[in-house]
């Protein structure tokens, strides 16, 4: 399942901070620090995923009237020019 062994060096308070989810989940220190690295570090996957659900669960925007969009990005890129 696992083939790649790390590691690491806490201090204490991290190691107890660490060890008191394990005990509180029923699991083990190196499941805890697994699910924190997923956190932080997402999968690709995992980012499409959680955008594509706030995408589709985001409230409906009301859209400008699409001359006066042109209009504002025309004269927007006439100004960067």
């Amino acid at each position: 399942m696992y083939d790649r062994r790390l590691q690491i060096l806490l201090d204490e308070q991290r190691y107890r901070r660490v060890a008191a989810r394990a005990r509180e989940r029923k699991t083990s220190v190196a499941a805890v620090i697994r699910e924190a690295i997923d956190v932080a570090l997402p999968a690709d996957l995992a980012k499409k995923r959680a955008a594509a659900k706030r995408i589709l669960t985001a409230e409906p925007t009301a859209l400008p009237d699409w001359d006066e969009l042109k209009a504002e990005l025309d004269e927007a890129r006439a100004d960067a020019w």
